[in-house]
């Protein structure tokens, strides 16, 4: 785990390396202070004024000297760790957008969204802290008990008594803090799960007035959050009252046994321990005990961290499901597709196919309709041509060759894909135009809004092509959303065009201009268009019912109807209305 993390320092190294330097400055300066603030005791205590000033101004020196390395220290260890969450921000994203869709539902959006932002924010802070006190502690624990030594080495072995309870109370606290660290991370998934549900389907939730339901379905995930960092915390707070409690001991049986000392050598022409000894003693002792408590702390932030670092590290080393050939093919020759003998499922565990044994061949320029009930696998067959899914038997081809000798970007560039659920981003009606061509001209896409019969309508907004749109396309209709995402897919000026019910929110008559179009637009682009309509497919040169994963009828819509099977039962329903 920590060499992969590792990996997310890269060009802060430099401020990753300085931070424990300079820390070790700091620390020197600090165990510096009381050997010389015992000597300045002792002065006082001679009433030596010239001594107290040389030992007042050295004094003075290495503490503005500790302040410098101290600050120095802090800045580093910010560049290093914001450095290191930005670079672990970005590798994160990076990975996540090489997921197919099988790889995302497999990890889940709420869980992703939650590993790339808390779990980031936890790897951070645990960072910072590592490379300042992963010197600090052991350099002042060592340093202090070498220079509580030099004074009255016997004393100082009361520190060192009292190091094994104090570890073995920091030890017991943080591994049962550690058990529940782990059962949060998993409930943090299941609160942003209903967050961003309820975010994305607030006008359903609104429109059924539940919000009642849902602000109790909520009030309950985040109670279990609260219980269970509630019960950490309470276990994390009892590390102050240990720490203070072995370091009062400590300091009592210093202060006795020192003064106690002092007393007795009182008269000898050298005392094993003078006032300022003790004093310095003390505060070797603070430190011993306060580095002992840092520590503490560390493993705790470290135990949150080392959760979120798998939690992090599963995603970084997960191999995604659909990879491009190394040296796979860039270019798709033309728009023909082909299915032979293709069969799919979902996922392995799964009891039966979504496909089953598909035998397909479209003409390149030919336009194809696909019909059928919900649930019949109309989405699932389209969703194999641009790999978004691989096929679990057979073979799909595109232009005569195999999907899966083709470079991914290569192959998803030549076939546009206008899904089912329409999607806009926050940004200008242009900008959004762009996701299909970012070279596009303000001319090309007027032309491709036109093709969509999209152009009317954007002009009648104030900003016209410069409507800002919100996130998710909020400030426009249904209808005007499938059309500006049908101008963004012309504008790719595809290969192979698949529209997955997008038009079942605008008017027939818009529909069938829209179609027309697109025999003008894009006459050498294979179009594959799936509908609930049949007047939207009637005038396909071939038509596919779907039913069960299997294509059970095919042909024009003449011969469908004559056929008088499923087809013209659909017909003859939809239509009965217009006749009568």
């Amino acid at each position: 785990m920590v060499k992969i993390l590792m990996k997310s320092i890269r060009e802060y190294k430099a401020p990753s390396i300085q931070t424990p330097l300079f820390m070790c400055g700091e620390v020197s300066m600090e165990v510096l202070l009381p050997f010389i603030m015992a000597s300045l005791i002792d002065e006082l205590e001679a009433n030596n004024l010239k001594q107290v000033l040389i030992y007042g101004a050295i004094l003075i020196c290495v503490a503005m000297l500790s302040l410098f390395f101290g600050t120095m220290s802090a800045r580093k260890a910010a560049v290093a760790s914001c450095g290191f969450a930005k670079n672990l921000r970005h590798d994160l994203f990076h990975k996540v957008m090489d997921f197919s869709f099988s790889d995302v539902d497999k990890f889940s959006p709420s869980s992703l969204v939650t590993r790339l932002t808390t779990d980031v924010s936890n790897l951070q802070n645990a960072y910072a802290m590592i490379i300042r006190m992963a010197v600090r502690v052991p350099l002042m624990f060592l340093f202090s008990i070498i220079m509580g030594c030099t004074i009255n080495w016997k004393l100082t072995m009361i520190f060192l008594a009292i190091v094994p309870f104090l570890g073995g109370a920091i030890l017991l606290i943080a591994s049962k803090a550690h058990k529940i660290f782990r059962r949060i991370f998993k409930k943090y998934d299941a609160l942003n799960n209903s967050v961003q549900e309820n975010v994305s389907a607030i006008r359903v939730v609104k429109g059924f007035v539940r919000e009642d339901y849902e602000i109790e379905k909520f009030n309950k995930r985040s109670a279990d959050v609260r219980d269970d960092f509630t019960s950490a915390e309470k276990l994390l707070a009892l590390f102050n009252p240990v720490m203070n409690f072995f370091m009062n001991v400590g300091m009592l049986l210093i202060c006795y046994l020192g003064a106690k000392t002092i007393i007795n050598t009182a008269g000898y022409e050298v005392p094993e321990l003078t006032t300022g000894d003790l004093s310095s003693l003390t505060n070797y002792g603070v430190k011993i005990l306060s580095a002992l408590m840092m520590l503490g702390f560390a493993f705790v932030m470290i135990t949150m961290a080392s959760e979120a670092g798998n939690r992090v590290v599963e995603v970084l080393k997960y191999e995604p499901t659909l990879t491009g050939e190394a040296d796979g093919i860039t270019t798709v020759p033309d728009g023909r597709v082909e299915f032979k003998n293709v069969s799919f499922k979902y996922s392995d565990g799964a009891t039966r196919n979504s496909l089953e044994n598909i035998d397909l061949y479209i003409e390149s320029g030919k336009t194809v309709g696909i019909i059928g009930g919900t649930g019949s696998s109309k989405t699932t067959l389209i969703q194999l041509i641009s790999r978004l899914y691989d096929a679990t038997e057979g073979q799909v081809l595109v232009g005569g060759r195999d999907v899966k000798e083709y470079d991914l970007k290569s192959l998803r560039d030549q076939v546009a894909v206008v899904l089912q659920k329409n999607i806009l981003f926050a940004g200008t009606i242009k900008e959004n135009m762009r996701w299909g061509n970012k070279e596009a001209t303000d001319e090309e896409i007027v032309e491709a809004c036109k093709a969509a019969c999209a152009d009317e309508f954007v002009r009648n907004f104030p900003d016209g092509y410069d409507t800002y749109i919100e996130q998710g396309g909020t400030n426009v209709s249904g209808g005007q959303k499938q059309r500006l995402c049908i101008a963004r897919a012309l504008l790719k000026k595809p290969r192979i065009l698949i529209l997955d019910d997008s038009t079942s929110a605008v008017d027939t008559k818009t529909d069938a201009m829209i179609r027309s179009s697109f025999k003008k637009v894009i006459p050498g682009t294979t179009k594959i268009i799936i509908a609930q309509r049949v007047s939207s497919v009637e005038d396909a040169d071939e038509i596919l019912v779907m039913d069960g994963g299997k294509i059970v009828e095919r042909g024009t819509n003449a011969e469908l109807i004559a056929l008088n099977g499923i087809y013209a039962e659909i017909y003859e329903t939809q239509t009965k209305g217009k006749e009568d």
